[in-house]
């Protein structure tokens, strides 16, 4: 796209935002232009969040499903569009509902009792609903921290996030073997390479990646997390393991400081310096303004799976 085609396209969302009155959130992993566009960034939970506090009639959350289900389970009386149904997340796709419950159900049984479930915000609304509390990669320990200290929990998807947080609760968790396909294929070989290159840069990590990657960084935190370190931070420079949309909005954040990416691992024998969630990128600009002009696609969600689902949010915002 053009910086012509840009415009115009930037102009007719904002001018169709204002005569339907609505508000477009942006994730931080989506392309810079959808972030320039958004009136709130953000990650998944607080863009819902955030959702519930403005005065919308529309609501465009420019992320992926999980993401669009989530801010309709908190905003059930708005409508909520997203710009592409078919942007999916490869973690909240790696835990079915229908396979965790026989999950639970076999647990069960091993246990002797039903073992609490904790569920990471990437899930789907039906997920959401089995599940006794859901967490953030920002909360998760604080939360878990809170739960019996005898009790049996069943943590999901992210299996890489699980065992970071087994690691620094002292649990022992039973993890589900879920993983987001862009956190764990970064190259432990790129990273060392890039520390000796740049001797004494900090590695920022998302907990969502693999423990060896995690082992050789010096920050690990939410994507919010990461980007709050750089801005605080009196250094200049920065290797990122985590999606590499974020980089937008710390450069933005922080023009005089530079940010190196840490590429995933060679596929087939090629090697790529992308890190990018194709997911997050199927939002464009040319879907927004469609969104907006046909004021679809709209989510739905079942009312009794809401039900269920926003119940396992609030216990979590109750902990927080």
């Amino acid at each position: 796209m053009d910086l012509k085609d840009k415009k115009e396209y930037i102009d007719k969302i904002k001018k169709l935002a204002r005569e339907k009155n609505a508000v477009i959130f942006a994730h931080y992993y989506t392309r810079p232009e959808i972030q320039e566009i958004a009136d709130f960034i953000g990650d998944s939970l607080a863009l819902a969040q955030q959702a519930t506090r403005v005065q919308a009639d529309i609501l465009v959350m420019c992320g992926v499903h999980f993401m669009g289900e989530t801010m309709k389970i908190l905003c059930p009386d708005k409508k909520v569009l997203i710009p592409d149904m078919n942007a999916g997340c490869s973690l909240a796709d790696s835990c079915k509902a229908e396979d965790l419950k026989k999950f639970i159900e076999d647990q069960s049984q091993i246990q002797g009792k039903r073992p609490l479930v904790v569920s990471y915000v990437n899930t789907s609304a039906d997920v959401k609903a089995l599940t006794d509390v859901v967490v953030t990669s920002s909360n998760a320990k604080h939360i878990v921290d809170q739960l019996p200290a005898d009790a049996k929990i069943i943590f999901g998807p992210d299996h890489n996030l699980g065992s970071y947080i087994n690691s620094v609760t002292g649990r022992n968790m039973i993890l589900w073997n879920g993983a987001c396909h862009v956190h764990s294929r970064f190259s432990l070989e790129a990273l060392m390479k890039l520390k000796a290159e740049n001797p004494g840069v900090e590695v920022l990590a998302h907990p969502e990646c693999k423990a060896p990657i995690l082992a050789q960084s010096d920050v690990i935190g939410s994507t919010k997390a990461l980007l709050e370190h750089t801005i605080k931070s009196s250094a200049k420079r920065f290797i990122i393991a985590t999606e590499s949309g974020i980089l937008f909005e710390m450069q933005r954040a922080c023009p005089d400081k530079e940010f190196i990416p840490v590429p995933p691992e060679m596929t087939e024998g090629i090697g790529c310096s992308c890190n990018e969630c194709e997911y997050m990128r199927m939002n464009t600009l040319e879907k927004v303004y469609s969104c907006l002009l046909n004021e679809s696609p709209e989510m739905t969600v079942e009312k009794e799976i809401a039900a269920k689902a926003i119940s396992s949010i609030n216990k979590m915002l109750a902990m927080s």
